[in-house]
């Protein structure tokens, strides 16, 4: 990795802690910004910038993701992504809500420091591409960037629940955690 991603890694880090401080739309309740001095993250590690294989669903099949207020959200399973981490093959799903922008994906994952080091309901990436993702496409994805929802910070927030299919077994240390 890169030293000046893991610099632009941080400074990204930095900006978010700041919006999380001050900003009236952060999930850090009110009265408890003053305290807040930042979140918890693991440190750059380029093992987990991962190289992942596509496969695209030519007709996705629609998920029902519980929420953390026992809603039911429905997104559309579009991709599997294909990778391995520490030399462990891994899948991934990857999803987006009816009429969302199809270069926007959300995968949404636990993995084995779930409920340990980091939020006990999962986190979540999201990837940003040009257009669709064909089948066999490459495509890097960095859980460096994985982060706790809302609802990590806050009951007045409702996230989707990653379903079992997004559950490694497998330790991904790095992006948010808990402390």
């Amino acid at each position: 990795m890169p030293e000046d991603y893991a610099d632009e890694l941080r400074q990204s880090r930095a900006e978010k802690d700041d919006f999380f401080a001050q900003h009236p739309q952060s999930p850090i309740p009110p009265g408890e910004r003053e305290r807040f001095d930042g979140l918890a993250y693991f440190d750059p590690d380029p093992t987990y910038r991962v190289d992942a294989t596509v496969t695209r669903h030519g007709e996705p099949d629609p998920v029902e993701m519980e929420t953390t207020d026992g809603r039911v959200v429905r997104y559309l399973h579009v991709v599997t992504f294909a990778f391995d981490i520490d030399g462990e093959p891994c899948e991934l799903q990857g999803y987006r809500q009816a009429g969302d922008d199809p270069g926007q994906l959300f995968v949404p994952f636990r993995d084995k420091t779930t409920g340990q080091q980091t939020y006990d309901k999962g986190r979540y990436m999201e990837l940003e591409h040009e257009g669709e993702l064909s089948d066999g496409d490459t495509v890097t994805l960095d859980f460096n960037l994985a982060y706790a929802p809302f609802c990590a910070y806050s009951d007045t927030f409702s996230c989707p629940l990653p379903p079992e299919a997004n559950w490694l077994d497998v330790v991904v240390a790095a992006g948010e955690r808990t402390a």
